[in-house]
């Protein structure tokens, strides 16, 4: 051993006054690390033995650093940054991020590609809120979200648009066999039409029969996108989804699109997080990777 390395404080007193001069109070330092008051007391007063200075100036009922304690708390704090940053280096932690989205957005995207993200981010610890409330960057913790609308969000939001939303009418092709393509007006009223909170039908119905469409005889409403998709591949009418949330479902077989309309909204799937997100690197990361899913 050096005899640098010697002359060394014991670890455990710098890490004492460390926390002392930043706050100003033996008790409260005492909290911070798990200790009595009187530990910390009694590292500092060996520390100051040991350099042969005073520290601290003890007043009645709070503390001063000294010039000289000023000017050593400040090389202190750098020697434990780098230490952090060494051990960091060596073995870094999962870094959390937080996304929002909707509930159908997440489990009819999101997560059956998320093992993808994983395997390509194993650093990043990605969780996802999934809720129909537009959720607040700051008062929820959240660092991204998807969003359906239109750019722009705000002045302090980056929007980087996912996908434009395309609806498309899908049944079950058991359903279509048994019922007939509802392509017009008295085969359409053979199927009950499938609704979600976006109560698009009217909008597609004057797409697809411009002139006119009966009335459906039987209408059943979900609160959420992906349940109505799930009623739809079971056979219980026809549901209207965005293309995404359908693609691999139309691609299997499970559903089939029986009428040839699309209809294109206003508003689209937007990727939005602060412009200055509190974990930067990691943020851009998972944009890059959300942007490329779209290819």
């Amino acid at each position: 051993m050096s005899d640098g390395i010697r002359r060394l404080p014991a670890l455990n007193a710098l890490r004492a006054f460390e926390v002392a001069a930043r706050h100003l109070n033996f008790r409260l330092a005492a909290e911070e690390l798990g200790v009595t008051q009187g530990a910390v007391a009694q590292h500092v007063r060996a520390l100051e033995a040991q350099l042969g200075l005073q520290l601290f100036d003890r007043n009645p009922r709070s503390l001063t650093l000294t010039p000289a304690g000023r000017g050593y708390v400040s090389h202190i704090r750098r020697a434990f940054e780098i230490i952090s940053d060494a051990t960091a280096r060596l073995r870094p932690e999962p870094r959390h991020l937080t996304i929002s989205v909707t509930p159908t957005f997440a489990t009819r995207w999101l997560l059956p590609r998320l093992p993808g993200f994983t395997e390509a981010h194993p650093d990043i610890d990605l969780r996802i809120h999934a809720s129909e409330r537009v959720s607040n960057f700051q008062s929820d913790g959240v660092d991204l979200a998807v969003r359906l609308g239109r750019a722009p969000f705000g002045p302090g939001l980056v929007a980087d648009l996912l996908f434009d939303q395309v609806i498309v009418a899908v049944a079950s092709p058991l359903l279509v066999d048994k019922l007939g393509p509802p392509d017009r007006p008295e085969t359409l009223q053979t199927y009950a039409l499938l609704h979600d909170a976006h109560d698009i039908w009217p909008a597609f119905l004057e797409r697809a029969f411009p002139t006119g469409a009966p009335p459906a005889p039987k209408n059943i409403r979900f609160n959420q996108t992906s349940l109505a998709i799930e009623a739809a591949i079971a056979g219980q009418g026809l549901a209207l989804a965005s293309q995404i949330f359908v693609a691999e479902d139309l691609a299997s077989g499970r559903l089939v699109q029986p009428l040839p309309q699309a209809l294109r909204t206003e508003a689209a799937f937007y990727l939005v997080f602060p412009r200055k997100p509190r974990h930067p690197d990691a943020v851009q990361q998972v944009r890059d990777w959300l942007i490329a899913q779209k290819d």
